[in-house]
């Protein structure tokens, strides 16, 4: 049997069971290779589990340092970036885009706030016709693309997830309101300074870190096909090839290649539940809290099968229910399995991590059940 490692206080013995359960048979068929479940409140890791391997070999333990590629987590991490930028004045979510960005405003899109872009309302979550996936690794390119892209539904008219695309153009208003990249005021001002072990644009220096990927077995479940989610996500030019290379984890995709540990993450999130707050230190004011997180568009999304309520970049917890009771939580999940939360009402954020994908596109069983147990508890 997996050694479970880290703590669990004796209430929350049915979370540490079922993140041991994971290891032995999980839900679905998706027993765990290596993973970490970190719950936080205020200052206090309240529980952190750990345990498994982080190589195909076994010969590497999954541990408390282990780097796991988050995928659209990431996403969670950039929403609150912009938010960030939006709280200094440097932003606002009303304005739009092309005033800051002039090439963007063509083929019909120079009405779009950046309100609507960050809630998947800007029609621009694929290419029609597809580019050659190569395109992706070529930054300056790929933004080129994207300005020349008619968007594939009139913008403002309902949400329809972005899976690659967005971090490339949230990245570069970034870049052009605050003058550094997203990944690069990520570590200068948040990261580093409170200790969290997480980036966007991940160093040579800490590949052997990072924990191998198991892929999933087979495909996510889209529903009815159409040319919105064939461009989003089947195409052969809907994402970069490679994932997992070096120059995959080398440069900046703040929608997709983040890498953090569950701890990190799980604190990060308490600048969301807890008022702004994080170690202490104000990062975003009451106001851009209640701005990034209330809900700009709620409906069925073109591109995921779900009835989606989207903030300013986090997924909200209304109507899918997957991030525990409370519906002010928001959060978001990424390719596989893994998910981060903020619960305002409890001001409890947790995180999953883990190296063993599922085809789930949200709501993996795993992080529910974990996530489910340790509401249960409290």
């Amino acid at each position: 049997m997996t050694e479970i490692h880290g703590f669990a206080p004796a209430k929350f013995a049915a979370v540490k069971d079922r993140f041991a359960q994971n290891f032995v048979d999980g839900p679905e068929g998706l027993t765990e290779k290596g993973a970490r479940f970190t719950v936080v409140r205020g200052e206090e890791v309240i529980l952190d589990l750990w345990g498994g391997v982080s190589n195909r070999e076994g010969t590497m333990p999954f541990t408390d340092t282990t780097l796991t590629p988050i995928f659209s987590s990431t996403k969670a991490v950039t929403a609150l970036m912009i938010a960030w930028l939006v709280d200094q004045g440097k932003l606002d979510y009303n304005y739009k885009v092309s005033v800051l960005w002039p090439e963007f405003g063509q083929k019909g899109k120079d009405n779009i706030t950046l309100g609507q872009l960050i809630s998947h309302q800007g029609g621009l979550s694929g290419f029609s016709p597809p580019i050659d996936p190569a395109t992706w690794f070529d930054i300056p390119a790929l933004l080129d693309a994207l300005c020349h892209q008619t968007p594939l539904w009139t913008p403002g008219e309902g949400s329809g997830y972005h899976p690659i695309t967005i971090g490339y153009l949230l990245g570069e208003i970034f870049r052009r309101a605050d003058g550094r990249t997203l990944g690069t005021a990520l570590r200068e001002e948040i990261a580093e300074p409170l200790g969290l072990d997480l980036m966007i644009g991940t160093p040579e220096s800490e590949f052997p870190r990072i924990s191998e990927m198991w892929k999933p077995t087979r495909a996510p479940d889209l529903g009815p096909l159409d040319p919105i989610k064939q461009a989003a996500f089947l195409d052969k030019g809907s994402s970069p090839a490679g994932r997992g290379s070096g120059d995959w984890r080398q440069m900046e995709i703040p929608s997709a290649n983040g890498h953090a540990t569950a701890e990190a993450l799980a604190k990060l999130m308490q600048v969301v539940a807890n008022g702004g707050q994080l170690q202490g230190k104000a990062i975003l004011s009451e106001k851009t809290l209640n701005d990034a997180t209330k809900e700009r568009v709620y409906g069925r999304d073109r591109v995921l099968p779900f009835d989606l309520s989207w903030g300013a970049g986090f997924l909200r917890n209304k109507g899918i229910n997957i991030y525990g009771p409370n519906a002010r939580t928001v959060g978001h999940s990424g390719w596989g399995g893994s998910c981060v939360l903020a619960d305002p009402d409890t001001r409890i954020s947790m995180a999953y991590v883990m190296n063993k994908q599922s085809h789930f596109l949200i709501g993996d069983p795993r992080p529910v059940g974990l996530i489910n147990a340790f509401y249960g508890a409290l």
